[in-house]
């Protein structure tokens, strides 16, 4: 078997055998491989059918080659079509054992002007109680330095009245004790 070099690339060099190739090794050749071919796919249908849970036809199964398509009359069809009916028509008579009547739709229910307005009072109860909730959580959650200082401002301000209150109540003993009787005043 002579063999002469094939080079694939600058760096490989493949020795290939040279066979004087007839029709008859093609043709065994071709029907090896389709039959390898076949033996793969079937191995695939099965793995398939594995992982899908039930069996599954491949997209690469050969299918065998179709012939002319034979026309059918319109009379004939009709025939098929007309059996296909009356089968249909046998099956529904029997699955179906005798018409009941249609149970009549419950009416639609309404609420009463008592009703709403029970529903309007839970309703506001429940937001007051919820806003009274609320606010009880934010002067609880008011910090012990915030109130501090708010009792502390409220005694500072009382000091500061008093003062001012003791300021003009000087003034006005210092005013009057000016304007004594039988003292003379700038302004006379």
């Amino acid at each position: 078997m002579p063999s002469r070099p094939y080079r694939v690339n600058n760096d490989i060099l493949i020795h290939m055998p040279t066979y004087k190739l007839t029709p008859e090794i093609i043709t065994a050749a071709i029907v090896g491989f389709e039959q390898q071919k076949l033996r793969i796919d079937a191995q695939i249908a099965e793995l398939r059918a594995m992982f899908h849970g039930g069996p599954t036809a491949t997209a690469a199964t050969p299918e065998a080659p179709k012939g002319k398509r034979r026309k059918m009359s319109a009379a004939a069809r009709k025939r098929i079509g007309d059996a296909q009916r009356k089968r249909w028509a046998e099956a529904k008579k029997e699955s179906e054992p005798s018409p009941v009547a249609p149970e009549a739709p419950k009416p639609k229910r309404t609420l009463s002007a008592a009703g709403k307005a029970a529903i309007v009072a839970a309703l506001k109860k429940r937001w007051a109680a919820k806003r009274a909730a609320a606010k009880k959580a934010a002067k609880a959650q008011q910090t012990p330095a915030a109130k501090k200082t708010v009792a502390k401002k409220a005694p500072v301000k009382a000091p500061r009245k008093a003062a001012k209150k003791g300021a003009a109540k000087r003034a006005q003993k210092a005013a009057a004790t000016v304007m004594q009787p039988g003292v003379a005043t700038a302004t006379e």
